[in-house]
């Protein structure tokens, strides 16, 4: 089955019937419309490509209005993207896909785009444990030897170095969904999930 597209809302706690509380991540997933489907004999694969909001139609290309008018959509999707699909199931353009494709007790994958750092130091980037922080230790946070002078003579690739932190398309598989709001199109899922407050991430079993 495909997925969904959601945007990150934020973090809260819920209580189940034994009063153990739960923290979950509030995501708003779908609704969902089918723009396009792909099938095997004319695209060599199967897949249904979904939206997510709407554009202003002054930030549209004509292009992007042409897609979303044929799956009868009065605007272009804010977001688009494809989901892979199985032998079997079949999906029509314009159909809408919502939450209910979920379950309380599923098991999901969401992806997002963590949070960027930006120009962070080993300590942080990577959990280095520093070098003596005590009596002014001018190098307390430094990384220490890069590469032996004689050999190799130089620094091996792949060196865990200071650098662009964050930022990174990242997956965090088999997180449980705790409960579904089909009212209000919402998915709480337990735990964390990638990314900031109005994030865009991708839901899918």
């Amino acid at each position: 089955m495909p997925g969904l597209i959601g945007k990150k809302i934020g973090m809260t706690r819920i209580f189940n019937d034994e009063g153990v509380q739960i923290p979950v991540t509030v995501i708003e997933a779908g609704p969902c419309p089918v723009v396009n489907v792909r099938s095997e004999e004319a695209d060599g694969y199967q897949a249904v490509q979904l939206g997510f909001g709407a554009k202003k139609n002054k930030r549209t290309s004509k292009a992007e209005l042409g897609h979303a008018s044929k799956a009868g959509l009065d605007a272009a999707p804010r977001l688009m993207r494809e989901f892979r699909t199985m032998n079997g199931e079949e999906y029509e353009v314009g159909q809408q896909l919502t939450v209910e494709l979920f379950e309380a007790g599923d098991r999901v994958k969401v992806t997002g785009r963590s949070k960027g750092r930006g120009f962070q130091g080993v300590v942080k980037r990577y959990g280095f444990a520093g070098r003596p922080a005590s009596h002014g230790h001018p190098m307390s946070r430094n990384p220490g030897s890069l590469g032996p002078g004689t050999d190799p003579s130089r620094v091996i690739k792949g060196k865990k170095m200071p650098g662009r932190m964050g930022g990174d398309r990242q997956t965090i598989r088999n997180l449980q969904v705790v409960r579904v709001d089909g009212d209000r199109n919402l998915l709480f899922v337990k735990g964390g999930v990638p990314g900031a407050r109005d994030g865009f991430v991708l839901i899918s079993k």
